[in-house]
């Protein structure tokens, strides 16, 4: 959510950004607050009129009724009890108004970087850096859930009767390969300085609505029947939701935090081959890392962060790039956002195994997450960013490090968390 001073002094900027964004359905949304604005300010100067009068009046009302001028005194006090009622009613509209500024606020994209490449969709994206050849074998690579299959590593069939489609057991090794990728990705990120958390794994509606657009929101979240509580799709709504309503000590910024979590998405879309695998699924697990800093470190910080993701993927064997969101693509509350993508030597094509985003102070407005300064409080700004999330990164390690009898390769950064084994055998 933009401050709304931008759009008092500066509404041509916000709807520029709005072009930019491809969504001039919302044009109108910036003269609606704008109007609802001033219509506020109307009433809040009329309440604040009323009051002095009030004050003034009651103030005259005890000075008559010590004169014993008791008749003069009643018919102030009906004036008083008029203003009273008028006032009640400017209250009670004024609460409507601002309520509708605020949820068409929180439908207003927050202002993109300058940085950001301008397109439709994703598929107007930018490619930034590749890290690592990319692989392409002399034999052919299965399909992961072969892959795992011939090491009974997968066993979704059960999972259908637990709990239906997009759900999974992962078995043996592989359990254990899963594993040990985010217990490195924590370890990795801790000795980065990051202090390490596991969070609630659900949140109440007001978090959500704080960390994320009512569009995400619907196409992601499970909602828990009768209960103010929603899963979390990722654990950065609880990290950030941690501090709302908080004033920070600006000598504790910046706060660097890592997260594991599960995490549960409604994930639609999964037809044919992708059923039998775990690309489209609804329940994964997550490291994640969370920052909040001052507004001049936030991008210094969106550059650390991609960077170690970059880093942890290639310490497995795994060739990545970079891929820069375009600003169709930016969920409303972004100002920036990469995607870390992942090389399939078996689709011989990138797929999306993490993204990183700042931004700004959008969540901090949302949620009123303040820190205090030497002038006073102000947003801090905000970030997230993908460490390791399986099974999409497991399946990047699987096609990797696949090798043509059938076996797989563990990587030398994984091996201490699977008992010092190099590889993993096929068992069919």
């Amino acid at each position: 959510m933009i401050d709304i001073n931008l759009i008092r002094n500066n509404p041509d900027l916000v709807k520029e950004n709005i072009k930019k964004k491809f969504q001039d359905q919302k044009l109108e949304l910036v003269d609606k607050v704008i109007e609802f604005d001033k219509q506020n300010r109307a009433y809040k100067q009329e309440g604040d009129e009323l009051r002095a009068n009030r004050n003034k009046l009651s103030g005259e009302v005890g000075k008559l009724m010590r004169e014993k001028k008791f008749d003069e005194a009643e018919k102030i006090k009906a004036e008083v009890k008029a203003d009273a009622e008028k006032l009640s009613e400017l209250e009670e509209k004024q609460a409507k108004i601002s309520e509708e500024i605020k949820t068409i606020m929180m439908t207003i994209p927050n202002i993109i970087d300058s940085s950001v490449p301008i397109g439709k969709d994703d598929s107007e994206n930018v490619e930034n850096q590749k890290y690592g050849e990319p692989k392409v074998y002399d034999f052919e690579i299965p399909y992961h859930a072969d892959i795992l299959d011939a090491v009974c590593g997968l066993d979704k069939e059960s999972a259908g009767r637990t709990s239906g489609n997009g759900f999974y057991f992962l078995m043996g090794d592989i359990a254990r390969l899963h594993e040990a990728m985010l217990a490195y990705a924590r370890d990795y990120m801790i000795g980065k300085g990051f202090t390490f958390c596991i969070p609630p794994f659900m949140i109440h509606s007001d978090v959500v609505t704080g960390v994320m657009s009512f569009a995400e929101m619907d196409a992601m979240m499970y909602k828990i029947e009768n209960e103010d509580l929603f899963l979390i799709g990722t654990s950065e709504h609880s990290m950030i939701g941690r501090f709302a309503g908080q004033i920070i000590k600006e000598d504790e910024l910046p706060i660097t935090l890592t997260s594991y979590s599960p995490c549960f998405r409604k994930e639609g879309g999964a037809h044919g081959l992708e059923e039998r695998g775990l690309y489209r699924v609804h329940q994964f697990e997550k490291q994640e890392m969370v920052v909040l800093c001052k507004a001049e470190e936030a991008m210094d910080w969106y550059n650390k962060m991609w960077s170690y993701t970059v880093e942890v993927f290639r310490n497995m064997n795994v060739p990545v790039r970079t891929l820069e969101c375009c600003s169709g693509d930016l969920a409303d509350l972004k100002v920036k956002s990469c995607d870390i993508e992942a090389w399939s030597p078996r689709q011989k094509k990138y797929f999306e195994v993490g993204s990183c985003s700042t931004l700004g102070d959008a969540q901090a407005r949302r949620l009123n997450i303040r820190a205090k300064g030497k002038d006073g409080n102000y947003l801090v700004n905000t970030l997230n960013n993908t460490v390791v999330a399986s099974p999409r990164g497991l399946i990047a390690v699987l096609e990797n490090n696949y090798n043509a009898d059938g076996s797989i390769t563990i990587p030398e950064a994984l091996r201490p968390y699977m008992g010092g084994a190099s590889i993993i055998n096929t068992k069919k």
